[in-house]
């Protein structure tokens, strides 16, 4: 059971879990902060802890991060572009901050004990994940480790830590919503300055060949390619958010509440998804900044638009993405049928034997072999964009319902083809996505029809009244045709390279 009452640090108490307290009758060694969700040197709360508690004790400190194979599906497209942000990382921290930084690859529940012995460390710190395999790999982790061994868990990925937020699994955003509110004046702060460390790291050394390493999960995983729109990184990330040249809040932020739910707007979002995912950048920065950019432009006080705009994203990032967490941490069938409400439960077994105007299968969906033109270009955005935009995935996820044998087999394939072709996916909020589409988590009941019972409907004639259906999918076409292309080319330009060589 994890406790609640960390020492003292430079972090918030309430952000860190003491998962396992090791004994005091061995002289301290090094910290190891293993890196896993949270994948930035800037804003990380679970970095600052580690290199505050080591400069407490006067000993060194090093991060380490475990390259699982394939973790949950993942191809080329996210390993690639997960691995090039780290290598920034490591070139980063090493050299700005003399922080060693280690890359083992296999299972980390053998890795992480191995290494934390190896360099004789007494503190091993974790940041937060609610995913079931990362929380079993922590347990089989805190058993593997010497008695002497203390690990801390800081929650560097939320505003408000998902234990502290509600200590209770969400209904839905209304009932989470105050209580986050409530707590916004003590958890969003600035971060503090991340200090040197005081002591030189004297144990063993590595050398990373990220090329090879990148090259390898590149073959393993070419099924999925890389995607060319999103660049790796810190830097690119607060570009996204803040850039001079296209930045969300700097030039595309009004038109936020308005735009986007139109799939043919795709500017109107964000665009920070792939960051916040692989934790290239923190909720928590890009919320200080939307307050920021309130402050610092008093003329927005007369554009309601804007204003609307900035509660609108705050919104979207703090508490639904929050509550994304606190389903998948207090809920363990957070991907699964039995993880429904008790009402959409009933109401989907109530009507699983109803006809079906079509049945498709696994592979129809994977390429887009459906009669609807609507929903097979969605399926085509996501697999040659890597993104499919909002709207349509809640669209998507629902035809999925409507043309399979059953709730169980529908959400299976929606989360089989989420997480294999998004950028984003294996995330809380790709499976809440899925769960809300399919079994109506943090919905209410609608009225009853056939196959969907009470969980919300959607259909092709609602989407021709809120967007140009036919623009849409002219507009997934080009996307699929110069990807096509654009992969040909680099074939070609690949194969005059061997032949010169």
């Amino acid at each position: 059971m994890a406790s609640l009452t960390p020492p003292s640090t430079a972090v918030q108490p309430g952000r860190i879990r003491v998962l396992k307290q090791g004994s005091l009758d061995k002289k301290r060694g090094p910290v190891v902060y293993w890196m896993f969700r949270d994948q930035r040197v800037r804003d990380n709360w679970a970095l600052i802890h580690a290199v505050d508690q080591a400069n407490k004790n006067n000993v060194p400190v090093a991060v380490a991060f475990n390259l699982f194979d394939q973790f949950l599906g993942a191809k080329a497209r996210q390993l690639g572009f997960m691995l090039r942000g780290l290598r920034l990382l490591q070139r980063n921290i090493e050299e700005t901050f003399q922080i060693l930084f280690f890359l083992f690859q296999g299972e980390a529940e053998d890795n992480i004990p191995n290494f934390v012995r190896e360099c004789g460390a007494s503190l091993l710190v974790t940041d937060f994940s609610p995913l079931r395999e990362i929380r079993r790999c922590k347990d089989k982790i805190c058993n593997r480790v010497s008695d002497s061994m203390t690990i801390h868990e800081v929650d560097a990925h939320n505003v408000v830590p998902v234990w502290v937020a509600s200590e209770k699994l969400e209904y839905s955003a209304k009932t989470l919503r105050g209580k986050i509110n409530k707590l916004l004046p003590e958890y969003l702060i600035d971060y503090p300055m991340l200090e040197q460390p005081i002591e030189e790291w004297t144990g063993t050394r590595q050398s990373i060949d990220w090329d090879s390493i990148i090259a390898a999960v590149l073959r393993k995983g070419a099924e999925v390619p890389e995607i060319g729109w999103c660049e790796s990184g810190e830097d690119a990330a607060m570009e996204v958010l803040k850039g001079s040249k296209d930045g969300f809040l700097t030039k595309r932020l009004k038109n936020y509440p308005t735009d986007r739910n139109n799939p043919l707007k795709p500017r109107a979002l964000s665009g920070l998804s792939p960051y916040l995912h692989f934790g290239q950048i923190s909720a928590q920065r890009c919320a200080l900044e939307a307050r920021k950019a309130r402050k610092l432009c008093p003329e927005l006080l007369y554009l309601p638009a804007t204003l609307k705009a900035i509660d609108t994203f705050l919104e979207e990032l703090i508490v639904r993405r929050e509550l994304a967490d606190n389903f998948c941490f207090y809920q363990p069938n957070y991907d699964s049928l039995k993880g429904a409400w008790e009402w959409a439960r009933k109401s989907l077994k109530d009507h699983a034997s109803d006809k079906r105007e079509h049945i498709y299968t696994k592979e129809q969906f994977e390429k887009a072999q459906t009669a609807d033109p609507l929903w097979n270009a969605s399926q085509m955005e996501m697999v040659y964009n890597g993104k499919m935009h909002g709207f349509m995935r809640m669209y998507w996820a629902k035809k999925i319902l409507e043309w399979t044998t059953g709730p169980e087999e529908a959400l299976a394939i929606a989360i089989y083809l989420n997480d294999k072709y998004e950028i984003d996916g294996r995330d809380p909020n790709g499976y809440v996505g899925c769960m809300w589409s399919i079994c109506g988590v943090h919905d209410q009941g609608w009225k009853e029809r056939p196959v969907f019972g009470k969980i919300r409907y959607m259909n092709y004639s609602g989407c021709k009244r809120k967007f140009d259906v036919d623009g849409y999918i002219a507009y997934v076409k080009r996307i699929v045709g110069g990807t096509k292309k654009r992969r040909a080319d680099s074939l070609v330009s690949g194969k005059e390279k061997e032949l010169c060589g």
